[in-house]
């Protein structure tokens, strides 16, 4: 570059990080995922290459519903992609490819996609830092797969500003969603505007006129509003006075529970997690009759135990071992609720100005008219493990709050259970994998929890290998369907930095 001969200049320290151009859009999108689809299509007959994209497609459709995550109904297939579009592919995108690619390409992108989440987070230390290079020498190590798609070599500057992301981090600090969009929303009220004013002849110098005037002005109005000059009519009725700001809004979960899905929180919250507040009018009230309309039969079994592990905390014996005869025998009412939240701090998220965030996790029969929705959760399972080996995850089937004899109410979960496939992540993309727990009868295995063992929610993608799926199976179909799945850490930035 023309810096080269400058002392002590590095053009590399002039461009700071833009996580959406040269990483999302730039990347992943423009790069990895053409290069996908064009080796794909190298490698097989016109026909396969058609039929294996369009599996990509149905795999990327039939992803679970997940709270912001978009929907792809009919895969990649549109013309005009958005930064949002390329977040959200990210998401989905890898269990959907692997299988018909090969593992070396599945774990280039796994470490791409690795080292964008570390690039994100709100605070990066050096162990971060090193796992960053780390996750750049991988991708450049396994990147050789698409050297038959790419046979003009890899210079190419977005992906070579990767090498750079470590050493800006450690001279600025971490980047946390900073991109050159940020710059362009201040072009627009910088130049785009005021040339709108001008008279568009010789317009540099009413450009500037202008926008000294609007500091001008703004300047002014935060010295009357400081000598509280604007809080009163400075002339009778003529003016009339500015209303006070408005006092700022508690934390609630209020709100309309069929469309809001979560999203950031504003002041000082303690992770929790909360029954909606309204319950599912007309459904039974006692267990026998709940059991029979939830088609689980052992209802009240499940809440005996449920009740003898609240009153016996400190027992070591096995919860299914323990007599039934030796559990609280429960004969109070059942209130039914379609949702729960759950409030955490995920400050690399969308989250308030105290980086908490809110998510609402459903289980209900009918999901705005259509099919039902089940979602799945993190449950804690040792706090002192790292990462997931210290959770599990559980698909909840119902949520209800129980009133015992002792007219103390539990907030619970009926849940089924998934077990952990194997002690480390899968070697190629990077993400553990799960599957369904059976009882003695082949049903699923349940139980009831209480809402407090609750982290968050969790995104479960099918694991299809090589296989084809259905055509007919939707997004609804799933979490029934596969025999095993990924726990997907990319479906937000606080599921990366819990499930690693």
């Amino acid at each position: 570059p023309f810096t080269h001969g400058f002392p002590r200049a590095d053009i590399h320290e002039l461009l700071s990080p833009d996580l959406l151009h040269q990483i999302i859009k730039g990347t992943f999108k423009d790069h990895l995922v053409t290069w996908v689809t064009a080796y794909i299509q190298q490698v097989n007959t016109p026909a396969e290459a058609k039929r294996i994209l369009a599996d990509i497609d149905r795999r990327i459709a039939a992803a679970p519903s997940f709270p912001g995550l978009r929907r792809f109904p009919e895969g990649r297939g549109f013309k005009q992609w958005t930064g949002d579009d390329s977040k959200a592919l990210m998401k989905v995108y890898l269990p959907a490819i692997s299988g018909h690619v090969p593992p070396q390409m599945v774990r280039a992108l796994s470490s791409f996609m690795e080292f964008c989440y570390l690039v994100r987070r709100s605070v990066v230390d050096e162990d971060d830092l090193v796992a960053i290079e780390a996750a750049v020498a991988d991708f450049h190590r396994d990147r050789v797969v698409f050297d038959d798609v790419r046979p003009d070599g890899y210079s190419l500057p977005r992906q070579h500003s990767l090498v750079h992301y470590a050493m800006m981090i450690r001279e600025f600090g971490a980047p946390n969603g900073l991109c050159s969009s940020i710059t362009e929303s201040k072009h627009i009220k910088a130049v785009k505007e005021p040339w709108r004013r001008s008279s568009h002849f010789e317009a540099l110098g009413q450009m500037i006129l202008t926008n000294q005037r609007l500091d001008k002005l703004a300047a002014a109005r935060i010295d009357f509003r400081a000598r509280g000059m604007l809080s009163a009519p400075l002339f009778g009725e003529l003016i009339q006075a500015e209303p006070p700001p408005p006092p700022p809004e508690p934390v609630t979960i209020d709100g309309e529970e069929d469309d809001d899905d979560g999203g950031a929180v504003e002041g000082d919250v303690l992770g929790e997690v909360l029954l909606a507040q309204k319950p599912i009018p007309n459904l039974p009230r006692t267990a026998p009759e709940l059991g029979a309309h939830l088609n689980v039969p052992n209802l009240p079994e499940l809440i005996s135990r449920f009740l003898y592990e609240q009153e016996n905390p400190e027992s070591d014996i096995p919860l299914d071992d323990v007599p039934l005869a030796d559990c609280p025998q429960f004969e109070g009412s059942v209130r039914v609720f379609p949702s729960a939240v759950s409030i955490y701090f995920a400050p690399s998220d969308k989250s308030g100005i105290r980086g908490m965030f809110r998510e609402r996790i459903r289980a209900v029969s009918s999901w705005r008219r259509g099919p039902p929705r089940y979602d799945c959760v993190f449950v804690e399972r040792d706090p002192d493990q790292p990462g997931f080996q210290g959770l599990f995850v559980a698909r909840v089937r119902s949520f209800f709050s129980i009133t015992h004899s002792n007219k103390v109410k539990y907030p619970c979960a009926l849940v089924s259970w998934f077990s952990t496939i194997g002690d480390s992540p899968c070697q190629e993309t990077g993400m553990w994998m799960v599957e369904p727990d059976f009882d003695r009868t082949g049903n699923r295995a349940m139980s009831i929890i209480h809402i407090d063992s609750i982290l968050r929610g969790a995104h479960l993608m099918g694991v299809s290998g090589t296989q084809f799926i259905p055509h007919h199976l939707t997004f609804s179909d799933t979490l029934d369907a596969f025999r095993s799945f990924y726990v997907n850490k990319y479906i937000d930035h606080h599921s990366h930095e819990i499930a690693f």
